[in-house]
């Protein structure tokens, strides 16, 4: 009951602050833009794959870390002191009540914006060349998604724990997030990097219930596809004259590339596992902190 009373508390403060109201706000607004920006020009797998930026790329994973971050930082660690010192709770169970209220904030969050609008995206009639995104792809990319935004919340969680001065940690956390994940895209491993992830999302959609590779002329028609909607929605983004498709291939570290065999559960397992390590050392570094 304590940790059920935690946990309420802390999702009605996330409820009433204005970060996450206006975060609400702003995410429909920029999924709109998007939506409205590709719906009449890029296939489905491109134009879906353009609502995701915002969450793998920039800008919302920094309100997703800052979410994080607040638990056990700043102000709040003296009247969490004592709280636990003067009441029937463990430091696990205010921990994993507030890590928790966090997670589901920010899933509530992505998942209100992103499940209609997709299911708009694949299921509406366009005008545009027709693409192979199957249920299982969707399925797969919307739960990738969502676990990455859980480990972004985990990390932003350790490193407020390891810190505890929000805004130290929350320098910290931007400084080293954009050069590691830079760092990990050049290697193509998109269990590891949500940028390699974000370019590998086309071809997560068009990937059936049972694996089976597509013939190397459709491949090479979605590839040229996929690079054109790229380089239209950098345009958009930008608001610079759209660039040629060979040229934006060439110089960009987002160019579309060929991910033959994409594996669901590694991808799980390499986002999964980091959120449970990180969230551990965070249980074990709070428990051993003297408050």
């Amino acid at each position: 009951m304590p940790a059920g009373a935690i946990l309420s508390y802390e999702l009605g403060g996330l409820l009433a602050n204005w970060l996450v109201r206006l975060w609400f706000a702003a995410t429909i607004v920029l999924t709109l833009l998007i939506l409205a920006a590709n719906w009449a020009s890029n296939p489905t797998a491109p134009m879906l794959q353009a609502l995701l930026f915002p969450y793998l790329i920039f800008p919302w994973f920094l309100v997703v870390m800052v979410l994080g971050i607040s638990p056990v930082t700043g102000s709040r660690l003296d009247s969490l002191a004592d709280g636990i010192l003067s009441r029937p709770i463990t430091r696990y169970e205010y921990l994993l009540a507030a890590w928790a209220a966090r997670v589901l904030v920010v899933l509530a969050v992505y998942l209100l914006v992103m499940v209609p609008v997709v299911l708009l995206a694949v299921y509406a009639r366009r005008d545009v060349a027709e693409d192979t995104v199957t249920a299982y792809g969707v399925l797969s990319t919307l739960t990738v998604v969502g676990l990455i935004q859980v480990f972004l919340v985990t990390l932003g969680f350790l490193v407020g724990t390891l810190l505890r001065h929000p805004l130290l940690a929350a320098v910290v956390l931007i400084f080293t997030w954009m050069p590691v994940n830079w760092v990990l895209s050049t290697f193509d491993l998109e269990q590891f990097s949500p940028w390699t992830m974000y370019v590998a999302v086309p071809s997560l959609l068009r990937t059936p219930w049972e694996t089976a590779e597509l013939d190397e002329e459709q491949t090479s028609t979605q590839m040229a596809e996929d690079a054109e909607a790229l380089a239209k929605f950098i345009s958009v983004m930008t608001g610079q004259s759209q660039a040629p498709a060979r040229q934006a291939r060439q110089d960009s570290f987002l160019e579309p590339r060929e991910f033959r065999h994409l594996s669901v559960p590694r991808i799980l397992a390499g986002y999964g596992v980091p959120t449970l390590a990180a969230l551990l050392v965070s249980l074990i570094v709070f428990h051993r902190r003297d408050l």
